[in-house]
């Protein structure tokens, strides 16, 4: 069976994520903490994804955007490297899993338009398939910024002197 390449992202998300946390387990202690494995692995994701706007799918992705769709798809996988760049740092991770969330969010509405315009290359592109990748994808960057919100220097809020 050929695995169908539109699962690439969830699995590359997975993938790497579980490979962090069992290295973390195991006594790499820089990998110990989960948020750690989910940004490795959400890094990763975007990385890939951000990719795929410039580099063998370019012409998929612009036909999913109506509006301005080259100047657009540059733009969301510029951001999306720079989110997994911003992953990469425990400075940046919290902003950047916040704003990957609202970029998941703001991309979700050409990923319908996709779903149901077509074209329908591959089983993902399908409306609940690539819904349910999405919620997958929100729940890693959303896990993340509900972890920095709860920690105790509450990297979201204005530090007091």
């Amino acid at each position: 069976m050929i695995m169908d390449p539109g699962l690439a992202p969830v699995l590359m998300l997975i993938g790497v994520t579980a490979t962090l946390f069992l290295l973390g387990v195991f006594g790499v202690q820089r990998l110990k903490p989960w948020p750690v494995a989910v940004r490795g692995g959400v890094a990763a994701l975007f990385v890939t994804t951000g990719l795929a706007h410039f580099i063998g799918l370019r012409e998929e992705l612009v036909a999913m955007v109506p509006p301005a769709p080259e100047l657009l798809v540059t733009v969301t996988g510029v951001l999306e490297l720079a989110g997994a760049a911003g992953m990469l740092w425990s400075r940046t991770a919290p902003w950047a899993s916040a704003g990957l969330t609202l970029l998941l969010l703001g991309m979700f509405p050409a990923n319908v338009y996709k779903a149901l315009h077509g074209p329908v290359t591959s089983t993902m592109d399908e409306l609940v398939p690539r819904s349910l990748m999405q919620v997958v994808f929100l729940a890693a960057t959303v896990s993340l910024v509900a972890h920095y919100a709860r920690t105790p220097d509450r990297p979201f809020s204005q530090r007091r002197p």
